[in-house]
C-alpha cells in the first residue's frame, strides 16, 4: 500500500472511529486520547489529519449531516410514491439508529450550539418537493387535512422519541435490546397507521 493510500485509510479510520464512539456509544466527550485508542493510533495522529479534536468534531457532524440530507433526497427524489418514500425514510431511519442510536441526540446537541448544516438550498429544494406531493396526497385521501409542517413534525417525532429515549424506556420498563429491537421494528406499521388514513 502506498504511503498516500495508508495515511487516507488512517483518516477515515480515525473518523469512523470517532463516529462510532459519539452516534454508536453516545461518547460525546470523548477525549483525541480516546479516539486514538479506539482507533489503535498515536493520539498525535489525530493532531497531524485533523488539527484538533473541535476540528474533528466538527467534520464528524458535518459528514452526519451532508449524510442525512442525501439519505433524504435520494428518497424524496426517487420514482416511488409519496406513502411508499415515507415508508422507506422509517426503515433508514430505524437501521440508522439501530447502528447509531446517539446520532440524533448528538445532531441536536450541535443545533443547540448554533452549528448548522449550510445547504439551504437543497434544503429549500426538497422541502419544494415534499409540499407538493404532500398536496396531492392529501387531495387523494391519504392523509387528514393539515399544515406540511404538522406531518413532519407528526412524523419525525413518532421516529425519533422512542430512539432518544430507548435507555430510560428499556430502565424503567425492563426491557433488554432484543426486545427493544421488536417493539421499534413493529412501530413501523403503527407510525404509518397513524399518518396515513388508507
Amino acid at each position: 500500500m502506498s504511503t498516500e493510500r495508508k495515511d487516507e485509510a488512517t483518516e477515515v479510520q480515525i473518523k469512523n472511529t470517532a463516529k462510532r464512539l459519539f452516534f454508536g456509544e453516545g461518547k460525546f466527550n470523548a477525549t483525541t486520547q480516546e479516539i486514538a485508542d479506539a482507533a489503535g493510533v498515536n493520539r498525535t495522529l489525530i493532531n497531524y489529519y485533523f488539527r484538533s479534536r473541535d476540528k474533528l468534531f466538527d467534520l464528524v457532524f458535518k459528514d452526519a449531516q451532508e449524510y442525512e440530507q442525501k439519505r433524504t433526497e435520494s428518497i424524496m427524489f426517487s420514482e416511488l410514491p409519496f406513502k411508499a418514500k415515507i415508508e422507506e425514510f422509517i426503515d433508514e431511519s430505524f437501521l440508522m439508529a439501530k447502528e447509531y442510536p446517539y446520532m440524533e441526540l448528538y445532531m441536536v446537541t450541535q443545533f443547540n450550539q448554533g452549528c448548522y448544516f449550510k445547504d439551504e438550498e437543497g434544503m429549500d429544494r426538497m422541502l419544494k418537493k415534499f409540499y407538493e406531493e404532500f398536496e396531492v396526497a392529501m387531495e387523494e385521501g391519504l392523509i387528514l387535512k393539515m399544515e406540511p409542517i404538522q406531518f413532519i413534525i407528526n412524523m419525525i417525532s413518532l421516529i425519533s422519541f422512542p430512539v432518544a429515549m430507548r435507555p430510560l424506556f428499556q430502565k424503567t420498563m425492563h426491557l433488554d435490546d432484543k426486545e427493544y429491537e421488536r417493539i421499534l421494528t413493529d412501530r413501523k406499521q403503527i407510525i404509518m397507521d397513524t399518518l396515513f388514513c388508507k
